[in-house]
């Protein structure tokens, strides 16, 4: 590691680059807007067709020649950088088409005789938690050209810039390749929970058929009473809500909402081991999670529903059941976005689960908790080196556009 390099010079945004801003036509003028790949336009691109790409080589949309008119669009040539001030502020990806842009881009064309686009791309990459920081703290969500074009940063020869974002590019297709190949690793590792659990619960001619209503009892939690003044005798209780049911099938029970319970309704929503928690609704409705120890104190709310087996079930082995309804989409391919909005009482009673009998309910239950936790082990791990890795790939970019590393000696 060095210091800072004394001959580096300080840069500036909006003394180095050109700047422009982009805008969007009319949304009510049909004729202003054609299909990405329509040869008779202009490429249009928005903050989705550059997210998360280092290059934009195609848009979802195109402007015609009277839309580009109509405001004066800039049109930007392959290698022009575009930077996000709205939404995915600091997202930054090169141009490889010709192309406009809207207004929640920036268009940044660095002075050849100053700097390196590729080095710009890289410091501008490295500022961006800084930015998101910064509009976080601020009532206003976005950036604006002005600030973006007062970003100061260190600027080396242009000899030593092409050198560094050589280095760059090197060793971040490196760590992105060893994060594609855990990526790769996770799905496999996720498609084969998926095949345990459906293997597992794959019905033989023994297995019974069973309503929920039949098996155990439901009930939905208690409605948020946002404001209401508290009842005589009523106490704050902390409750478990749609968010507090982990995607691992935990159920979050630290630093929990508060609302006024009164004794009887404790009675009522209370927490007790082995109770399955199901999602009530939202985009992953019928999502279970699962009580393994009691939890005195603690209620739940009306966005979850609670289901309490009796002796004709395991509580685990029904855990397990409605997990693999859940990931096959069995709410969806059951009920139609209108008519199922939400997992009503009534509808979750109605559930049909398969049952063999009590011990082999148990038996099957230890097995998927026994094979199920070996890969989701695994999965941490995976998700452990690519969390490290990111954060090697920021430290690395970090340290080159800053100077800490002379990537001639690292070469």
């Amino acid at each position: 590691m060095t210091s800072v390099p004394s001959y580096w010079k300080r840069g500036r945004i909006k003394w180095d680059t050109a700047m422009i801003a982009g805008a969007t036509p009319s949304t009510e003028e049909a004729g202003f807007w054609l299909e990405g790949d329509d040869p008779n336009g202009t490429p249009f691109v928005s903050i989705a067709d550059m997210s998360r790409r280092e290059h934009v080589s195609a848009t979802a949309k195109s402007l015609s020649s009277g839309a580009l008119e109509s405001r004066s669009m800039p049109i930007g040539q392959p290698g022009t950088l575009l930077f996000a001030m709205y939404a995915s502020v600091g997202e930054v990806a090169f141009l490889d088409i010709s192309a406009t842009w809207n207004q929640a881009l920036l268009g940044i064309t660095p002075d050849p005789d100053k700097v390196d686009s590729r080095f710009l791309r890289y410091v501008l990459l490295d500022m961006r938690d800084d930015l998101l920081r910064d509009v976080r703290s601020n009532t206003q969500s976005n950036l604006n050209a002005r600030q973006v074009g007062d970003i100061w940063f260190r600027r080396p020869p242009l000899p030593e810039q092409r050198a560094i974002a050589d280095y760059l590019d090197r060793e971040t297709a490196r760590i992105d390749t060893l994060i594609e190949e855990q990526q790769r690793l996770i799905e496999m590792l996720r498609e084969r929970r998926s095949a345990v659990l459906s293997s597992s619960l794959e019905p033989t001619g023994a297995w019974g058929c069973y309503r929920i209503k039949y098996i155990g009892e439901t009930s939905l939690g208690k409605m948020l009473d946002a404001g209401r003044a508290i009842r005589e005798g009523d106490e704050l209780r902390p409750y478990v809500r749609a968010a507090d049911v982990r995607a691992n099938g935990s159920v979050n029970l630290v630093d929990l909402n508060e609302m006024p319970f009164s004794a009887d309704e404790m009675a009522t929503f209370d927490l007790r081991a082995g109770d399955v928690l199901l999602i009530e609704g939202g985009a992953t409705v019928g999502r279970p999670g699962f009580l393994f120890d009691a939890a005195p104190g603690v209620a739940f709310q009306k966005t979850v529903n609670r289901l309490r087996v009796g002796g004709r079930a395991d509580p685990r082995f029904v855990y397990w059941s409605m997990l693999r309804l859940y990931e096959s989409d069995y709410y969806a391919n059951h009920y139609s976005s209108v008519s199922f909005v939400h997992l009503t009482g009534e509808k979750l009673r109605e559930i049909e689960l398969r049952l063999p009998a009590l011990d082999e309910q148990r038996r099957i239950a230890a097995h998927l908790d026994e094979q199920t936790a070996k890969i989701d082990t695994l999965i941490e791990e995976s998700e452990r080196f690519i969390e490290l890795s990111k954060e090697r790939r920021s430290a690395l970019i970090t340290a080159a556009v800053t100077g800490r590393i002379d990537v001639r000696e690292a070469a």
